[in-house]
């Protein structure tokens, strides 16, 4: 019997089931077969990178890169090379090359902020170690010390040739017996040499002289009075010696001016009663002189000075000091003294008023002082305007003063004066013709100007 045969439409299916089969168990096969080697083969793989990224790092953290070293000015950064950090970096679009500059602050505040921030500083360590640091600062410091040293024994070199010790100058001073002596010890030996009375007129007279210089300063008349020199001198105004007494009052003069504790201590010794005598007896010119310059020194800024000096009638003396022909030199002096005290007591009466203080000590002294009734009794409204016929511009000026000073008190005088009047017009006259010659002289503030002004100033109150 012959062989059957399946249809031609039924075997393609199956044969494609069967290749289809085939190939399925073959890639079962295989890829049991390769698993433990693919498994293996990964991990070796990321071992080997791991490593290989641990070698670059070491690498990276043992390469020393080239720092570059930006300034203020925009520089080309070259591929490899490093910058300090708080550098500014940007991309130059027309080249494509990165460029480096230092910001505005300076480089070593830039690299401390690096620092803070844990960067690494601008520090070459491949070039210093510290121990070479630590040497080349000994070294320097050795140096400095050596220079600082031999600059100090120059200097001590070129002192020692300029000036001598002070033990060889004391040594040179005792051979020659002179003695350094202090101002309180120098006054001491002169107030000694004119108390003496184996003194001579001259050395008294010298001992004055130089005493006078010392005590024109304030501690040292303090101290004079201290030792009782300043009652030595003061009973030097009894002495019998024109040149004595005359001398002694220059002392007293220079020791009084503004020194408030030798005032008082002089006027409980009796300096003003014997300045006094000597103004109203008399006396050689130059002696009345220093006499009344003392007289000012001791009732300027004193005001229970003034009150004894209106008691014991020092105005009665002043006047006639001034009415003397053979004085008349010192009637400028007077004048000026009576216009201090009579402006001193307004400013001490008007401060009163400004701070309010209407009892204050000093200002109850001086309303006990009964200046201007005294001035009004004793004539001096009438001796003041005659002084104005004095030929000196200055003795003018200080006369104008003082009659503007005395105007509330002797208004009612003045204006009877018919002789006061024609002095004024005359005077207002010539300063006129004075001023007019100042203006063309193109001077702005004229001495004549001002004289003038007064006079003016004057007669419109008299009107």
């Amino acid at each position: 019997m012959a062989p059957q045969h399946l249809p031609s439409t039924r075997v393609a299916p199956l044969g494609l089931l069967l290749g289809l089969l085939v190939t399925s168990c073959f890639t079962f096969c295989l890829s049991c077969r390769n698993s433990d080697f693919a498994l293996t083969n990964t991990e070796k793989n990321i071992h080997k990178e791991s490593e290989t990224k641990e070698a670059r790092e070491e690498e990276l953290d043992t390469e020393v890169l080239e720092v570059f070293q930006p300034t203020h000015e925009w520089q080309t950064l070259q591929p490899g090379q490093a910058v300090p950090a708080g550098s500014h970096v940007r991309m130059n679009l027309q080249t494509g090359a990165r460029e480096v500059k230092l910001q505005q602050e300076d480089k070593f505040q830039t690299n401390m902020k690096g620092f803070k921030k844990g960067k690494r500083l601008d520090i070459n360590t491949n070039t210093y170690t510290s121990q070479d640091l630590k040497d080349a600062l000994a070294k320097f410091k050795e140096g400095a010390e050596t220079e600082n040293s031999k600059d100090e024994q120059a200097r001590q070199a070129t002192v020692k040739q300029l000036f001598r010790p002070i033990e060889e100058l004391k040594k040179e001073f005792d051979e020659l017996n002179v003695v350094l002596e202090t101002d309180m010890q120098i006054m001491v030996r002169l107030i000694n040499k004119f108390n003496s009375s184996s003194s001579s007129l001259e050395e008294k007279v010298a001992a004055l002289f130089d005493l006078e210089y010392y005590v024109h300063q304030m501690d040292n008349a303090q101290d004079l009075l201290s030792f009782g020199g300043l009652q030595v001198v003061i009973n030097g105004l009894n002495s019998t010696e024109p040149l004595v007494k005359e001398y002694a009052a220059f002392v007293l003069g220079a020791a009084f001016s503004s020194n408030p504790k030798v005032q008082v201590e002089a006027i409980e010794g009796g300096a003003l009663q014997k300045l006094l005598v000597l103004l109203a007896t008399e006396q050689p010119l130059s002696a009345k002189k220093k006499v009344l310059f003392a007289l000012c020194s001791l009732l300027r800024h004193f005001p229970y000075a003034q009150q004894q000096f209106l008691k014991l009638g020092g105005l009665q003396v002043l006047r006639s000091l001034v009415q003397e022909k053979s004085a008349k030199v010192l009637a400028v002096r007077v004048v000026t003294l009576l216009y201090d005290l009579v402006t001193e007591k307004m400013f001490a009466e008007e401060e009163a008023e400004l701070t309010q203080d209407s009892s204050p000590e000093k200002l109850q002294q001086y309303r006990q002082v009964q200046l201007l009734p005294g001035l009004r009794e004793q004539g001096w409204c009438e001796i003041t305007a005659q002084l104005l016929a004095l030929p000196e511009h200055d003795a003018r000026e200080k006369v104008l003063q003082t009659l503007g000073a005395l105007l509330a008190t002797c208004r009612d005088r003045y204006r009877q004066d018919l002789q006061l009047s024609r002095t004024l017009g005359s005077l207002q006259a010539e300063y006129q013709a004075l001023a007019s010659l100042e203006l063309q002289e193109g001077e702005d503030e004229g001495y004549f100007r001002e004289l003038l002004a007064s006079i003016n100033s004057l007669l419109k109150e008299l009107r």
